[in-house]
């Protein structure tokens, strides 16, 4: 009888064990997309830091350009005004 016992707790042993493992299967799953999420929004957000820095930079440049002296508007172009 000690023994018809003993069968009798481990088969809910195996099921609790089965449940225990497809939860933790689950969770698992639920990690592993959370992850995948947590690194597609970090992504994202290093893309626009990226193009902020270009959009910062483009107009550095343009307002460089704009408020350059005439010397230095020689220097970059020479003085092939005639082509004007």
């Amino acid at each position: 009888m000690a023994k018809k016992k003993q069968q009798g707790h481990k088969q809910p042993d195996r099921s609790e064990r089965e449940q225990g493992n497809t939860l933790a299967d689950q969770l698992q799953n639920d990690v592993v997309e959370k992850l995948k999420l947590a690194k597609k929004q970090l992504q994202d957000a290093e893309r626009n830091q990226e193009e902020e820095r270009e959009a910062q930079a483009q107009f550095n440049r343009k307002q460089k350009e704009k408020n350059k002296s005439f010397a230095e508007l020689l220097d970059d172009y020479g003085m092939n005004g005639n082509k004007f």
